[in-house]
């Protein structure tokens, strides 16, 4: 019985190296278990009963946990996301009403506030609406 359960090893072991899924290393888990139970006990249903259901509790209750370590913590930002907090320059006037335009991170902005900021004052980027940056000014 021992090398039925050496060739699920291996046969599984084969399986998740094809799909890195972390479904059937589970299982490649327990039939180790099974095959270390099949030495000392020729219970084929015994060996069965502890290959399913430690696969299962395994896949159950450890794949979710070990897959947030696995996954990325902490996603890149786009070049939108980045500028927002960074300080620029007025590059031309800001009105209420009027949108004007800023230079921050070495790009040209079209920008709106709500407030007049002149030319040539350093302004804060709030957030992006569209194409556009929010922007406060700086108090100096």
């Amino acid at each position: 019985m021992s090398y039925i359960w050496l060739g699920v090893v291996i046969l599984l072991t084969l399986v998740e190296c094809m799909t890195i899924g972390l479904t059937t290393i589970w299982f490649v888990v327990s039939a180790l278990v099974a095959l270390i139970v099949s030495l000392t006990n020729d219970n084929f249903v015994l060996q069965f009963g502890i290959f399913v259901i430690l696969g299962i509790f395994l896949l159950i209750t450890t794949r979710p946990i070990l897959l947030k370590f696995l996954k990325p913590k902490k996603e890149e930002k786009t070049n939108f996301d980045r500028i927002i907090g960074m300080e620029g320059i007025v590059t031309e006037e800001i009105s209420r009403n009027v949108i004007g335009e800023v230079k921050v991170d070495g790009k040209k902005w079209s920008a709106s506030s709500n407030k007049k900021i002149p030319k040539d004052s350093i302004v804060k980027i709030l957030g992006i609406d569209g194409v556009k940056l929010k922007v406060e000014k700086v108090e100096e």
